[in-house]
């Protein structure tokens, strides 16, 4: 199938919008806080997040090129299509825009699902770790695509748009291993787009009448360190709610080391936080078998001696029946050990969710349904999707091999999206609703998605050669 491509829009020329149980105790901030506060405190910067607060921002576009298998240009948009399908509740509207609550992305092995997660986490890592860099320390994230000759030697090139409490803004930048090639930042207006600063060659223009904070900036930027960081550092207001959105708003966490994030959920438990209740009514929702988790400080299973420090393990209790399937008593199993790979990696997972929704988050999954039985993967995806559980415009992004989502209608059409390699194993990034067919008609709302996926109608499936 054909697929029609729009050319992406050059930097300076205007757009419109477009071990989880067993921890250290306990402490108050999550990961993503404590890496957050971490930033901020080796930086210098002179604002400060709250620890636990709603954003009221929304992503509404993400592009990558020429970063590890996406070479050429793609763009990622969560900006919904003019096509009239339900769910109703899986848009929210976003000022003059209308934004999709969730998104899933499509593949087969190694056509670039993980490497599109990735470079979010590039970007993001690349704007906070900036203004700790040492005037001739490397960029560390740069990945280019190798398997082109003129690849290997090209700037990689970052741009998001999302909504703040002060407007829309496209931000983005270019690099190579040692500088910054291009800089630019773009408030987005009614019907036009106004430049706050540019960054080249040449050197950096700034817009003085709205952006004074860029005003003799210039000088103090080293080669490798990005404008924003230096504006946001020195108090600018407008470069510190930009950078906020990767510090507070952005979320990217992989599912296949669940593990990792499963201190957060623990914490929820040991202090009794308000999540909790939601927490244990969504495992009860999906019947797993305990009915009730209990967190009990105690000494380490494994290592002995006076000087050990006290732990959180965490034990599931569990119903014992009498001949006649009545509830005669209870048992207590310690969680790690005797619980299921997929009820471990839900509790890990489910922390992190839950704080998203609570918080107005944009949470980006890599393998967010590995060893989760498909109904589990649907009812996460379900709860951003619900304007009741999610009322504070919260974002999931996640990529996938599940194809019952396909099919369960719980997604439009331009919620679902495609990776596929070409010859050159290059990355395509394409939505549903770039798709031609051989007929020359789009996919129908009412077709068969998960079938036709399968089938090869959408590509971005395994091609398996016949011995």
């Amino acid at each position: 199938s054909s697929r029609p491509r729009t050319a992406p829009t050059s930097p300076s020329a205007p757009r419109t919008s477009g071990s989880c149980t067993t921890r250290e105790i306990p402490r108050s901030l999550s990961k993503f806080e404590i890496f957050s506060q971490i930033l901020l405190a080796v930086s210098g910067y002179s604002f400060i997040f709250a620890e636990r607060h709603k954003n009221t921002i929304m992503l509404h576009q993400f592009t990558v090129g020429n970063y590890r298998s996406f070479y050429e240009r793609r763009t990622f948009s969560m900006l919904a299509q003019g096509i009239s399908e339900g769910p109703e509740d899986n848009v929210v509207p976003d000022g003059k825009y209308k934004v999709l609550r969730t998104a899933a992305v499509y593949g087969a092995n190694s056509s670039g699902k993980s490497n599109l997660v990735s470079a979010m986490r590039a970007m993001q890592w690349t704007i906070l770790s900036s203004v700790r860099l040492n005037p001739s320390e490397k960029l560390r994230t740069y990945d280019p695509f190798l398997l082109n000759k003129s690849g290997r030697n090209e700037p990689t090139f970052f741009e998001v748009v999302f909504s703040t409490m002060g407007g829309v803004y496209r931000y983005g930048f270019t690099y190579d291993a040692s500088s910054i090639v291009e800089e630019w930042l773009f408030q987005v207006l009614k019907t036009k787009e106004q430049f706050l600063f540019v960054r080249n060659s040449d050197g950096v223009g700034v817009n003085e009448d709205v952006f004074e904070e860029g005003i003799d900036k210039e000088k103090q930027t080293n080669p490798n360190r990005l404008f924003l960081s230096l504006c946001a550092q020195l108090g600018g207001k407008i470069s510190s709610e930009v950078l906020g959105w990767f510090v507070n708003g952005l979320v990217v966490i992989s599912g296949l080391n669940d593990w990792q994030y499963g201190d957060d959920t623990l914490d929820l438990f040991y202090r009794q936080d308000a999540l909790v209740k939601p927490l244990m009514e969504f495992y009860d929702k999906l019947n797993l078998g305990f009915r009730d988790l209990v967190p009990r400080k105690e000494k380490s299973r494994f290592i002995q001696g006076p000087d050990v420090s006290s732990r959180v393990e965490l034990y599931s209790v569990h119903n014992v029946y009498g001949k006649k399937g009545e509830v005669v008593g209870e048992e207590r199993f310690y969680f790690q050990s005797r619980e299921s790979n997929g009820t471990k990696k839900l509790f890990n997972l489910s922390g992190v969710l839950f704080l998203a929704l609570q918080e107005g988050k944009t949470l980006v999954v890599d393998e967010l349904d590995s060893v989760m039985h498909p109904l589990i993967s649907q009812q996460l995806v379900m709860l951003f999707n619900s304007k009741e559980k999610n009322p504070n415009r919260s974002q999931l992004i996640f990529n996938t091999h599940d194809t019952h989502l396909l099919s369960a209608r719980i997604l439009r059409r331009d919620q679902i999206w495609f990776t596929e390699k070409n010859s050159c194993e290059v990355t395509d990034l394409y939505n549903m609703m770039d798709i031609v067919l051989p007929d020359g008609t789009k996919p129908r709302s009412d077709a068969n998605y998960e079938k036709n996926y399968i089938a090869g109608r959408y590509g971005a499936i395994p091609y398996i050669l016949n011995e």
